[in-house]
């Protein structure tokens, strides 16, 4: 199955590389953001995920086993070509989804909303994700409630990265 790719690929790909994500699989922090986002939205499922070149790592989740998807089947591969949150209200509904195996069987994703994860401004490594069996809406205040969290989301993976202090999420974690 073919997928579409941002037109900063390259970059993109080679910025994933130089940050080693994966070296910070588990961490902690992330996982509060997405129990929080979980049970705040209350969907099925959270997760923060990194789009690479053939595969879709999952750095944190909630709800989901697993942690790594084919990059193909991926709905985050479309939320990272977008600035704003991608919002799939019935996958059933929409021709890019209906088919793929993760609407069709296990997890049955029906809803889908992701927030890129943006970083240094314009290069999208990944997203903040929540996934449901039941289609729903998701409002302009819940979208922006999602990206603020997406944007918490990068600056612990930089932090971590960098070797940076910890942000304060306390904030964050009290919408």
């Amino acid at each position: 199955m073919e997928f579409p790719t941002d037109p900063n690929e390259m970059l993109r790909l080679r910025t994933l590389g130089e940050l080693r994500l994966e070296e910070n699989i588990p961490d902690a922090a992330i996982d509060r953001i997405t129990a929080f986002a979980r049970a705040h939205f209350k969907v099925a499922t959270c997760l923060v995920t990194v789009i690479e070149a053939q595969r879709q790592l999952i750095l944190s989740h909630q709800g989901f086993a697993g942690r790594e998807t084919p990059r193909d089947i991926s709905f985050c591969t479309y939320t990272i070509l977008q600035q704003d949150v991608l919002v799939v209200a019935d996958s059933h509904h929409d021709p890019r989804f209906r088919d793929n195996p993760f609407v069709r069987g296990e997890p049955f994703i029906r809803f889908y909303a992701g927030a890129p994860l943006t970083y240094e401004g314009e290069l999208r490594l990944g997203s903040l994700c929540l996934i449901d069996p039941k289609p729903r809406s998701f409002s302009r205040g819940e979208q922006a409630e999602l990206v603020m969290l997406a944007e918490h989301v990068v600056s612990v993976l930089v932090a971590r990265t960098l070797n940076l202090p910890e942000p304060d999420l306390d904030g964050a974690l009290s919408i």
